[in-house]
């Protein structure tokens, strides 16, 4: 009779600072009750990886289910596995900032529950050979990575069930290929399937059946609550695990000792296959769909995983450049971090938590408290450098070759882009730690293709008792409104953005994107010039023919105010209507008052030249003043992203557009100022 080893891991994770009543309910459906049912057989062994930050809002506000943890510690259950304190992706962060997370969590580990890790386990899998030295250099010895790592680097799949060795520069450590049918197996299948799926791995008795994923899995995901405890599936898989004399449970760090390598592995930089979908655009997400589907399950599992995969982790910084801004800002001051004092340190580690950075399944940069928090962190270093002096630089702070204009007051961090009309990409009070240019474009997304054309897939288990399904298969149900919602930019959604149109604006086609442009200023770069604190492009109208038109914007400074002096000289003598857009993100949009009056569905305003946007969320007004009259169009701009139960519409931010007419040359002077509510 063949005996296989289970290494049966578990991974828990919230974002950094997330809404409290979002931890309570993991706490409540998930963490409590796991900790809870696991102490009822504390002869099983398995592995638990924790960020520090969840680790730490568990033992200061949940104690008891942390004198599960340390009691299943203290028995020999749980092996702690390491990683980056505020869950990072390791291979975004400088090798710096990798060692400086990674030894902060297994200190947590040592002084909290007196348990040094051997492993780390690898945050969305993301896996890049460069990480291997600053592993080895904090003293972890092995790594998990999901088997299609392995696969999709050319490996068979019947060589999954032990660890192999790799290195980078020599450095060495082991490689553990976390198991996909077990992933999608536990706790989906009945009791039966799910030990025949452990047990599938005993191709020798040197075999291990290795599973490490989501402890969330347990309990949060979507009717896994029921499943997992009420119907006491958890239970009875350790009971069977236990009563089962072909498994036995054992700890990563122990089969590493008592086994030897299966061999040398270098592997690509990727993560998960689903991951590598979407970190491509739309359009090569769904052609990569179709290809996958047109070559067939058994092509693709005998050797194509190989040959067809998706992008790496990074395009993300390519494809949302909202979350590339955010990234390369914490990469500016990781760069100079040693002008930090210890507290704007720690706001850089958690302005490194991965969530906010990239989409899936989930919200992630969909997620507009997400990015408040990342913002927050960010505005906590800057207030820590602000001095009662503005402080000017220009320089390429995203790396895409074009500079931006930085501008610290004491009270406000101002961005500017070349690259994009010299238009406000950042403006954050360093009091409230608030960007209200937190704003996000609307684009298209593959999976809006199941809006436009539904074709649900239900995958049904055989009877109740059988099993339920994932996140990854359950029936999508979706809601037909939210086709008219499908809107895409095109272009970012900034702030001090030109538009101009020979026919007038109306709300529903600045809602819909879809006036006709005429100018080539809303997208395209500017050139700077320091000495004058000047953006200006020397660009066209297009009608029949290209008109000669220039644009230019001064910006100046105070402690909480922006002045702009905008000046338009064009050789199209007809009439046009010059629009500047605002895009202003605001904690509870729906809230805002303009003027006293709710955006609702959209308000126009006539013979404007001045707005006040009252925020309740930050007990702050942000007043727009104009030196001439305007029409004023305001709307609250939605997203439809991915969840996991379905899709949801997602409040971004307030787009406002100020409309004028002029013929041949324009001047207007405008501003933008915090006030006190």
């Amino acid at each position: 009779m063949k005996k296989v080893k289970l290494l049966f891991g578990v991974h828990m994770h919230q974002p950094v600072e997330n809404f409290g009543d979002a931890v309570d309910e993991a706490i409540e459906l998930c963490y409590g009750p796991f900790f809870e049912t696991m102490r009822k057989y504390s002869e099983f062994k398995f592995a638990v990886h924790s960020s520090g930050w969840l680790l730490n809002e568990i033992k200061t506000k949940h104690p008891k289910i942390f004198k599960d943890m340390e009691y299943l510690t203290k028995k020999g259950s749980i092996e702690w596995v390491g990683a980056g304190y505020y869950e990072p992706i390791l291979s975004a962060i400088s090798s710096r900032d990798r060692r400086a997370q990674v030894d902060k969590l297994s200190s947590y580990l040592k002084k909290n529950l007196k348990s040094t890790p051997k492993g780390a386990w690898l945050t969305e899998r993301v896996w890049e050979s460069s990480i291997i030295p600053d592993l080895t250099a904090c003293g972890l010895e092995y790594v998990v990575v999901d088997d299609y790592h392995f696969l999709s680097s050319g490996f068979e799949g019947e060589g999954m069930d032990g660890y192999y060795e790799s290195e980078e520069g020599g450095e060495k450590i082991a490689l553990f290929p976390i198991s996909a049918s077990l992933r999608y197996a536990l706790p989906f299948f009945s009791i039966e399937r799910s030990i025949e799926a452990i047990v599938n791995h005993a191709k020798s008795d040197e075999s291990a059946a290795i599973i490490f994923d989501d402890m969330e899995k347990f309990g949060l995901w979507p009717k896994t609550h029921e499943w997992v405890y009420e119907k006491k599936w958890l239970e009875k898989f350790l009971e069977a695990v236990l009563k089962d004399e072909r498994i036995e449970t054992m700890h990563y760090k122990e089969y590493l000792k008592t086994h030897r390598s299966k061999g040398l592995a270098y592997l690509n930089n990727t993560s998960y296959f689903e991951m590598g979908e979407w970190s491509l655009k739309s359009h090569q997400n769904l052609a990569l769909e179709s290809l996958k589907k047109s070559v067939g399950d058994d092509y693709f599992k005998n050797g194509g995983v190989a040959l067809i995969k998706g992008g790496i982790w990074k395009n993300f910084f390519i494809k949302y450049h909202e979350s590339n801004h955010i990234h390369k800002r914490m990469t500016e001051h990781s760069l100079f971090q040693d002008r930090l004092k210890k507290d704007a340190i720690e706001s850089l580690y958690k302005l490194q938590t991965n969530d906010v950075l990239w989409h899936g399944v989930f919200g992630g940069l969909y997620l507009p408290n997400l990015r408040d928090n990342a913002y927050k962190y960010l505005l906590e270093i800057e207030a820590s450098l602000a001095k009662k002096k503005p402080a000017i630089t220009f320089f390429d702070i995203d790396r895409d070759g074009y500079e931006e204009l930085k501008v610290l007051t004491k009270e406000l961090s101002i961005l500017f882009s070349s690259k994009y009309g010299g238009q406000l990409i950042e403006f954050g009070s360093l009091e409230k730690l608030f960007n209200w240019q937190n704003t996000l474009m609307r684009r298209h997304e593959a999976y809006h293709e199941k809006i436009l054309h539904p074709t649900p897939k239900i995958h049904k288990a055989s009877s109740d008792e059988d099993g339920i399904a994932t996140i990854h298969n359950d029936e999508v149900v979706v809601d037909e409104s939210l086709k008219d919602e499908l809107i895409y930019d095109w272009h970012p959604k900034y702030s001090l953005i030109d538009h101009l149109c020979y026919d007038a604006y109306t709300l529903e086609s600045f809602k819909k994107a879809n006036f006709k442009e005429v100018g080539d200023f809303a997208n395209q770069p500017f050139e700077f010039n320091e000495a004058k604190m000047e953006f200006k492009r020397e660009g066209g109208v297009y009608l029949e023919q290209k008109y000669r038109t220039s644009l230019s914007k001064k910006y100046s400074f105070e402690e909480v105010k922006l002045g702009v002096t905008l000046g338009i000289e064009s050789d199209f003598s007809d009439k046009l209507y010059y629009a500047m857009e605002f895009n202003l993100h605001f904690a509870h949009p729906h809230k805002v008052l303009i003027n006293g009056e709710n955006v609702g569905d959209g308000i126009v305003l006539t013979d404007v030249e001045s707005i006040v946007l009252e925020d309740d969320f930050t007990q702050k007004a942000l007043k727009i003043t104009m030196s001439k009259k305007t029409t004023l169009y305001a709307y609250i701009l939605n997203t439809v992203s991915q969840n996991e139960s379905g899709f949801e519409l997602v409040a971004q931010q307030i787009s406002l557009l100020f409309s004028l007419e002029f013929s041949k040359s324009l001047d207007l002077n405008l501003s933008l100022e915090v006030c006190n509510v």
